[in-house]
Order: structure tokens, then sequence, then C-alpha cells
């Protein structure tokens, strides 16, 4: 049997976002990012929540997490364009703007933020399950969540901010999608409400974390290395440029095993299958 991942990367490549024009060139550019790989690692944090509880609700989830997926790519594909990261770079492959042009990325986006929720409302699954899926996807992917992040980011380029604002950018910009997914999978499986805080406020340690681990990333990598543009934070906000280098390694050892500690303290199902997808990155900046 094909792991959860080939599973999902399968129903991705047949649900494939597609628009009746006759445009030359917006389907192929709707499809270009999300085919273009990555760890996909939201959707599976939701899917591995749900393996570890409801497996026979894994085939009904899949909209869920292509429409999870949908919404991330669509914050790369903006965060690249010329007026905020400006980047040549993503997965590896040419971004949209470069490739085709400014407007098309632009509006490549949008149709991934919307479709990601045509997605989900259409999932097999109840409507007051889809309902919660909706609220919790467009409270930390909106404007309390990834886009006033964003906002904050893109304002304060060039301003130095303190610690307790850089965290506070980058809980909202990169940490709640991350435990938005956590909690979604937690949502269609059922599990209780103590069971839902606890993994979302752990998907917000583990997405500071990630970003932590992304800041030491660009600063140490090149471009063929990490697979999209990199040494471009000169300006920006990080916790490299803010801590040094090795002060934001030391954070992200913190953090690591804070999130460690997290994944033991799981029921013992639970913390099986995150292991299995985790363990692997909670250490990459290492």
């Amino acid at each position: 049997m094909k792991n959860l991942l080939n599973q999902f990367e399968d129903y991705l490549l047949d649900n494939l976002p597609k628009s009746q024009t006759f445009h030359p060139t917006f389907e192929s550019a709707l499809g270009d990012m999300l085919q273009a790989g990555g760890k996909r690692f939201r959707p599976m944090l939701l899917l591995s929540v749900i393996k570890s509880n409801k497996s026979l609700l894994l085939k009904n989830a899949m909209p869920v997490a292509l429409g999870l997926e949908m919404l991330h790519t669509y914050s790369l594909v903006h965060d690249d364009l010329p007026s905020m990261d400006n980047a040549d770079l993503r997965r590896g492959f040419e971004t949209l703007h470069k490739k085709y042009d400014e407007v098309t990325a632009i509006l490549v986006g949008d149709a991934l933020n919307t479709e990601a929720f045509n997605q989900i409302s259409n999932a097999p699954l109840s409507n007051d399950i889809k309902i919660e899926l909706i609220k919790c996807l467009s409270s930390d992917g909106g404007i309390n969540g990834m886009i006033i992040g964003q906002a904050i980011d893109c304002y304060f380029e060039n301003q130095k901010l303190e610690l307790s604002q850089l965290e506070f950018l980058h809980i909202h910009k990169t940490a709640k999608l991350i435990a938005a997914s956590l909690k979604m999978g937690a949502i269609i499986s059922e599990y209780d409400l103590a069971t839902q805080e606890t993994l979302y406020n752990f998907g917000i340690d583990l997405g500071l974390l990630f970003q932590i681990q992304d800041d030491i990333i660009d600063e140490t990598l090149t471009e063929e290395e990490a697979g999209k543009t990199t040494q471009n934070d000169q300006d920006k906000n990080s916790f490299v440029n803010l801590l040094g280098l090795e002060g934001a390694i030391q954070s992200a050892d913190t953090l690591a095993i804070k999130c460690i500690h997290t994944l033991d303290s799981l029921d013992e199902k639970l913390k099986l299958s995150l292991e299995e997808l985790l363990l692997k990155y909670i250490n990459r900046h290492k």
C-alpha cells in the first residue's frame, strides 16, 4: 500500500485546479507551484493526526488536505512577488512572476486562496465538521493570522523589531497555519477539545521552530542547496539578524527540545503517527 505522502501526491495530481478559459497559460500557471513539490508539511500534519485515530476518514479528508496545501501555496506565490521578497526560485523552480508575469502570479495566488475553501466545502464530511474547518483555516490563514504577519514583515523591513515583536510576526505569518493543520486533523478525527488545544499550541511552537530554522538555512545554504532564493534576508527581521547565527541556533535547539517533550506527552498512537513525520524535521538546523 502506498504511504500517506504518495497517496496525497496522487490525489493532488488528479485534482489540480482547472479554469474553463481560452487564456493560453493561466491553467498551467495554476498548477505549476502545486506540482513543483515541497515538503507537503501542512497536509501531512493534518493527515497524520487523522491516521492516528480515524484512518478510515483519510480518503474523505484528502480535499481538506489539498485545500490546506493550496492556501499555503498561494501564500508562497504572493510572498515571492517583486513587491514582497522579489524571489527568483521556489521549490527549485522559477517563481511564477519570473516564468509568466506579475499579474499572472497575483491572480494564481488569488485563485488558490479561494479554491482552498471550495475544496473544503465540497469534502465528503459532515457540514458541522466542514464549518469548523473553514472557521479554523480562515482565522489562522487570514486577518489575524498569516496576513497580519505578512503585513508586519513587509511594513517593518529595514526597521529592527524587539524579540517579542519578531516572535509575534512569525507566530502569525508562519506558525498559525501549521497549528491550524494539526487542529484541523483533530477536528476531522474528533479528538476532544483539550487534545485540539494541545496540538494547536504544539503547532505554534513547531511553526516558530521552523521559521528560525528557515532563517538559519537562508544564512548558511546556497540557492542550489535550499531549492529557493537564499541570502535574501539582509533587510528583513529574521532571527539570525536579531540574535546572530549562534543565538538563532540556540533558540532552535531550545524549541526543538520543547517540541520533543510535547510529542512524548501525547497519546501513544498520536505520538507515533506524528513522530514518523516530524523527527526528521525537528533538528534540521543541525
